[in-house]
């Protein structure tokens, strides 16, 4: 009779975002010390992931049970499992971060513990091909991943393969081995801990993957902290079971071990199947449609730390000034990065409370305090003795002819972008407006312009800078700009289109004061491409996530809308991290290349491709703002950004 495998990990998080400070020895106590007494007592080989400085706050609260755990470690009786020194999301931030993360981690490591973990965890199972590259070269040997939402996009996966071992790709050809942990799993658990679920309700859940394979299976892969502990974020959250969550998940464990169909082993044990014809393909485990796949339900996805919580574009948009000057910096030390490392967590971007984040944004601002920007020197412009762009009004109309550029704006759409022709590229418009009546199909029976902003929320009319102005139009050396203030119910939006037609390129510079409470959705800088200069059947847009080298993603026959709403409350379903400031989307032969400075505005993409009937329609879309359960009113917040668009004739694909 065939044995299934089973090993569990449990994700430990003193950073957890809605646990007050003070409350963190209570969560030692009561989360952390009980998981220890499971490995002592009932000798199953249990997974233990902690960042750096979860083990450095333990160390200081509680050193006991750092002694206790190297004596568990030494003894064969638990694995312990990294993931940096901060839990940060890997794929939304910068290559250089994400680097030092886990470079200071790994000495976190073995200062507290005396060895360095072989294995990762993916924090919150957010996931990018360009992190591969990462985890080698910090020496991780394997990585763990959710199985439930990469499977999804890849409806061709053997479903068998979820019990053996995989390689993931990553973004440079790289490869490393993948354990997959399993969101139903983790959930099971937890419910049947929190006494939703009976011991005879999992078991036939876990018999239902225990037929036919011999491979192994993640009991559980998610927090501790869920355990005899309640942070309070939530009214639904389950009350405390009376004889104790801790005990029943022992109890449970011990049923498990005593059946004789299941055997628990190590995590890293489940890398010694990789010799079973089941395992050890190669696997790109992201998708055009889920680039940055994220563990549990399409809610939970990468949104939820970029642009929502209590202010998250803010934050990060400071977290990626402070990486622009530390980079920049031979004086910027390991303590530096350490703390930017610690200010780039992820669980103060989600459910933190109050004080935390009171103590958060003085912190940030202290820090940023002693690494202000550098005063920039006068740079004198290049000569230009090229003839100036030709600037008509032709009714609603802004013509602009340049020796390279053919631009129109609709002064009655708020300078929309009505086609932008890079004659150096192709004769065709490569993006604009498609006008209402283009699509014969009445699903589409819409304008879909270029260069404009769309705030919504909820219950409330949609708000856009689509209305008429009479630009203002002045020469800045070679540059020609064309601004209008723009009268809107959320106040005066300035815009401003920089037309570089030496370089081939527009800028689209905007600026505004999102209104309080600032819950909703802003998506600006959209990017509509004509699907009559670009083939349908070589479509892809590239761009990093997290990191060193770009990610591309087939969409010629991907059906993809990142900005889909999944609820009332949950306003987009994923989205691309734009690490490196820029992404190219285009076919084959050419591309458009959106360029933005996230130390000015940590913006986000979203990618929407569909066909319609016999055409297809492509947009990309910046985000500045979305709403999700993390999300807490704000007071008035500027927002200010510049977005570049040029053309690319010849992409590397």
């Amino acid at each position: 009779m065939q044995t299934l495998k089973l090993f569990s990990l449990f994700h430990l998080n003193l950073a957890f975002s809605s646990i007050p400070e003070e409350l963190r020895g209570k969560v030692i106590a009561r989360c952390y010390w009980p998981l220890l007494k499971i490995c002592r007592e009932l000798g199953i080989p249990i997974g233990i992931e902690a960042s750096g400085f979860t083990l450095e706050t333990i160390a200081q609260l509680d050193p006991a049970w750092i002694i206790e755990l190297r004596a568990l470690l030494d003894e064969g009786k638990l694995e312990f499992i990294g993931c940096g020194y901060a839990q940060l999301i890997g794929p939304l931030a910068p290559a250089r971060v994400n680097a030092e993360n886990l470079r200071i981690g790994n000495e976190v490591y073995r200062a507290i513990l005396g060895t360095q973990p072989d294995i990762a965890l993916i924090n919150e199972q957010a996931y990018s091909a360009g992190m591969v590259d990462h985890y080698l070269k910090a020496g991780y040997k394997a990585i763990i991943m959710e199985w439930d939402n990469a499977a999804r996009s890849h409806p061709d996966w053997d479903p068998t393969w979820r019990y053996y071992p995989q390689y993931a790709l990553g973004a440079g050809g790289e490869r490393i081995p993948v354990i997959w942990n399993k969101s139903i799993a983790f959930q099971k658990v937890q419910r049947y801990a929190h006494g939703e679920m009976s011991m005879d309700a999992y078991l036939n859940y876990l018999n239902s993957h225990a037929a036919g394979t011999d491979g192994a299976f993640p009991v559980y892969g998610n927090d501790a902290e869920c355990f005899d502990f309640r942070p309070g974020r939530f009214m639904t959250e389950a009350p405390l079971q009376d004889e104790g969550e801790w005990l029943r998940i022992a109890k449970l464990f011990r049923e498990l071990s005593e059946h004789h169909n299941y055997h628990f082993i190590k995590p890293s044990d489940v890398l010694e199947l990789m010799g079973s014809p089941h395992a050890g393909h190669v696997l790109s485990l992201q998708s055009a449609a889920q680039p940055i796949p994220v563990k549990k339900q399409d809610k939970y996805n990468p949104l939820r730390w970029a642009i929502t919580g209590r202010d998250d574009h803010s934050i990060n948009t400071a977290c990626w000034r402070l990486n622009e000057r530390l980079s920049g910096s031979e004086q910027a030390s390991d303590l530096d990065w350490k703390e930017l490392c610690y200010l780039w967590s992820s669980d103060f971007r989600t459910h933190i409370t109050e004080d935390r984040w009171q103590a958060y944004t003085e912190r940030l601002a202290a820090f940023e305090k002693n690494w202000p920007a550098q005063p920039a020197f006068p740079v004198e412009p290049a000569p230009f003795d090229a003839p100036q762009p030709a600037c008509t009004r032709e009714g609603r109309m802004l013509r602009i002819a340049g020796q390279r550029l053919k631009i129109r704006l609709n002064c009655a759409r708020g300078l929309a972008i009505e086609s932008f022709v890079d004659t150096a590229t192709s004769a065709l418009a490569l993006l604009g407006t498609l006008e209402h009546g283009y699509y014969d199909d009445i699903q589409w029976g819409a304008d879909f312009y270029s260069g404009h902003l769309i705030f919504e929320a909820p219950g409330k009319a949609k708000l856009t800078d689509l209305s008429a102005v009479e630009p203002r139009i002045v020469w800045d050396g070679a540059l020609l700009k064309v601004s209008a203030s723009i009268a809107s119910a959320m106040g005066p939006i300035t815009k401003t289109l920089i037309i570089d037609d030496r370089n081939g390129r527009i800028g689209l510079s905007t600026s505004f004061e999102l209104p309080a409470p600032g819950l909703g959705s802003l998506r600006m800088g959209h990017v509509t491409l004509n699907p009559k200069a670009f083939a349908a059947d070589s479509l892809f847009f590239r761009t990093h996530n997290g990191g060193s080298k770009a990610e591309t993603f087939d969409v010629s026959k991907a059906e993809v809308n990142h900005g889909r709403a999944v609820s009332f409350l949950v306003s987009a379903n994923q989205a691309i991290g734009i690490t490196e400031g820029y992404i190219e989307l285009g076919d084959a032969n050419r591309a458009v290349r959106v360029e933005f400075d996230k130390s000015e505005s940590a913006l986000v993409g979203m990618i929407t491709c569909q066909t319609v009937r016999d055409s297809y329609f492509f947009r990309l879309a910046l985000s500045a703002k979305e709403l999700d359960d993390t999300s807490k009113p704000v007071e008035g917040r500027r927002i200010q950004s510049t977005v570049w668009i040029s053309a690319a004739s010849c992409p590397t694909k």
